[in-house]
């Protein structure tokens, strides 16, 4: 059921919409519509916002949508989209920097190497928000995000905020598992003092090497499933024969088998069914399960 809020539109100073097409905002560009769509104007609009919404209201946060799928129903309660919004990014002393959880990576990746920091490189290679890379310890060319987090603020369903550290959070790999009811709304990093051109060039690099290697021109969520212990999610499906395979629009990339793209009018269901054939085909030829680490959420269409 759609959100009966509570509070006056005049309270509000973001950007409030329903029903909104969630393929606007999802990497793979495919998703039904979301029953409400909140784009917050600042930390304390979106405090104020949660604060009113009533408390069985279902609420899913959304970044940049590059590690989504919305399913074609779309997604019941409220949508809360952060990307370009919480955006704050300053250094607080001389190796820290204090990141909104709407800050894109690869804009993070940029500003620590103009300040002469390094560390967070790596960044540049996730296509994706800070806050969604918390959320799931994201990780590109080696590198992953929390161990550059020196803590992190959260807020809770009353608008509270609350600061934490690494030690309240279970860390593993593409994995993270903390206080219930909670949602990322900023991190101080930890890098280090260094050569800002050499972590430039650096970024450059990764950014050729990821154009040569995955399909950055074609809508995907980037790497689908999890790198199982001593292998790479990849070989097992090029392996197995799967590089090109299709279902509807969606297709096994021919340039990296651990992407599934959207040929242009894929549904939310032709991909998701092209993931569990995609797992079900490695694990009777190679006796692997493999585990997806796209978020897949919202309704099937009826």
């Amino acid at each position: 059921m759609m959100a009966a809020m509570r509070l006056p539109p005049l309270a509000l100073r973001g950007q409030l919409t329903r029903n909104e097409p969630m393929s606007r905002h999802t990497s793979w560009r495919v998703g039904g519509p979301a029953d409400l769509w909140y784009q917050p104007a600042d930390l304390d609009d979106l405090a104020n916002f949660i604060a009113g919404l009533p408390a069985e209201e279902p609420l899913t946060w959304v970044g940049l949508g590059s590690n989504l799928l919305v399913r074609d129903g779309g997604i019941r309660g409220t949508v809360i989209a952060t990307a370009g919004r919480l955006d704050g990014m300053e250094r607080f002393d001389a190796t820290g920097l204090r990141v909104g959880a709407g800050v894109y990576c690869a804009k993070v990746a940029r500003f620590a190497a103009g300040a002469d920091l390094v560390g967070a490189e790596f960044l540049a290679g996730i296509p994706g928000t800070l806050g969604g890379a918390l959320a799931m310890n994201a990780g590109a060319f080696g590198g992953e995000t929390w161990p550059i987090v020196e803590a992190v603020r959260t807020i809770d369903r009353r608008g509270v905020i609350r600061r934490r550290t690494p030690e309240d959070y279970q860390i593993g790999y593409r994995s993270v598992q903390g206080p219930g009811g909670e949602w990322f709304v900023s991190a101080d990093l930890r890098l280090s003092e260094g050569d800002g051109g050499a972590a430039r060039e650096r970024i450059r690099e990764l950014l050729n090497r990821r154009g040569q290697t995955q399909p950055t021109q074609q809508p995907s969520c980037g790497s689908v499933f999890r790198n199982p212990p001593g292998d790479h999610a990849a070989r097992l499906i090029e392996a197995a024969g799967l590089k090109g395979y299709r279902i509807g629009q969606a297709q096994v990339s021919e340039k990296h088998a651990n992407f599934i793209i959207n040929l242009g009018a894929a549904q939310a269901a032709d991909i998701e069914a092209l993931v569990e054939h995609v797992r079900t085909v490695v694990r009777d030829k190679h006796g692997v399960s493999l585990v997806h680490e796209v978020r897949m959420i919202g309704e099937a269409a009826l």
